[in-house]
């Protein structure tokens, strides 16, 4: 039976924090930037404002 995906993107604003699928603990949480057609753009706070990274929404697990 095929898993069904989450809609957790759906829930999401741009900044809130969100964690990864097996994100460390000891990895802070990241802000999320935007999501967009099954894409999102996270960073780590400590990275700057132009430096971010583009995940699936898929990964997104939970809101920190």
């Amino acid at each position: 039976m095929p898993r069904q995906q989450s809609n957790v993107v759906e829930l999401l604003q741009p900044g809130s924090f969100v964690k990864l699928r097996n994100q460390p603990d000891d990895l802070p949480p990241f802000q999320l930037i935007q999501c967009r057609g099954g894409r999102c753009w996270v960073r780590q706070q400590a990275w700057g404002q132009l430096v971010q990274w583009e995940v699936e929404h898929r990964k997104l697990t939970a809101v920190a």
